[in-house]
């Protein structure tokens, strides 16, 4: 079964990011745990942890298709021990805030190696900190979203994500959330039912399906290899339909959070009813 859904507000406390999921029929959320644009936020009210868990319960919802996102601001390949040791602070409380509402994974971009590090050492410092993250939390799965590959971003590569997780030592915690717009803007075609199948197969292959543990399902306004990260709406952009198709009729994507980031938060709900249409 397919679990659809987009990254709701948590204005006026995470408590209520259930509730606007519910309000344009998702059946899937995600959600940021604090303001994104803040390095640290006070810790959460015993009441806002406690209702946030009644909502989601009482709205059907299911820890395995929720799909918390970590500021933008982190960057856990940090080459300044300036900038690695406030990254690694701000992603260890995010760890914690999902296992305090009884989250069990955390979706983050891997990070930067800004032109003053090997992409190699790069990479290891990333595993360093998800190391160093799950020693800190329990039942919360580090997910590394892949990248569009925009200036020194790392994690556009399957190879690079792959790297990352050899270097993990805790592999039951770790995985991977693949966005559409990104891999194509990375240079992975996706739009034909072909080249579909040969970008899985090579995910699998290098990485692992079995690590795949959510899905941003998003159109693009860059074309593929542009290494530009601009999303669309479904059908506005650069992809097909048939895309999303596949996507819907194809059992490795079951039981996972299909999360919207499409640009137009005022038709996600009309979005999500139209992924669901292409369930044949």
């Amino acid at each position: 079964m397919k679990y659809v859904g987009a990254h709701v507000s948590a204005s006026g406390g995470v408590d209520n990011a259930p509730l606007n999921a519910h309000a344009i029929g998702a059946k899937a959320f995600a959600l940021f745990t604090k303001n994104q644009r803040q390095w640290f936020a006070a810790a959460y009210k015993e009441e806002t942890i406690e209702r946030f868990k009644q909502r989601v319960d009482e709205l059907g919802f299911d820890p395995d298709h929720i799909l918390p996102h970590d500021s933008y601001l982190i960057n856990l390949g940090h080459p300044t021990e300036e900038g690695i040791k406030k990254s690694r602070q701000a992603f260890f409380d995010e760890m914690s805030r999902c296992e305090q509402l009884g989250l069990n994974r955390l979706n983050f971009h891997p990070g930067s190696h800004l032109n003053q590090v090997s992409i190699d050492e790069c990479l290891d410092r990333i595993a360093e900190s998800i190391n160093m993250a799950l020693e800190r939390t329990n039942g919360v799965t580090a997910v590394i979203e892949n990248t569009a590959g925009q200036g020194t971003n790392l994690g556009h590569t399957f190879e690079q994500l792959a790297h990352i997780i050899d270097k993990v030592d805790d592999k039951s915690r770790v995985g991977v959330c693949l966005d559409t717009a990104h891999t194509l803007a990375a240079g992975y075609e996706i739009r034909t039912k072909e080249a579909f199948e040969e970008t899985m197969k090579a995910f699998h292959e290098v990485v692992g399906i079995s690590y795949l543990k959510g899905m941003h399902i998003n159109d693009s306004k860059k074309e593929v290899g542009s290494r530009v990260d601009r999303h669309d709406s479904l059908g506005k952009g650069v992809m097909n339909m048939d895309l999303f198709s596949f996507i819907m009729n194809d059992p490795r994507f079951d039981n996972m959070p299909l999360i919207l980031e499409t640009p137009d938060e005022s038709i996600w709900a009309e979005e999500i009813q139209l992924l669901y249409s292409l369930v044949q």
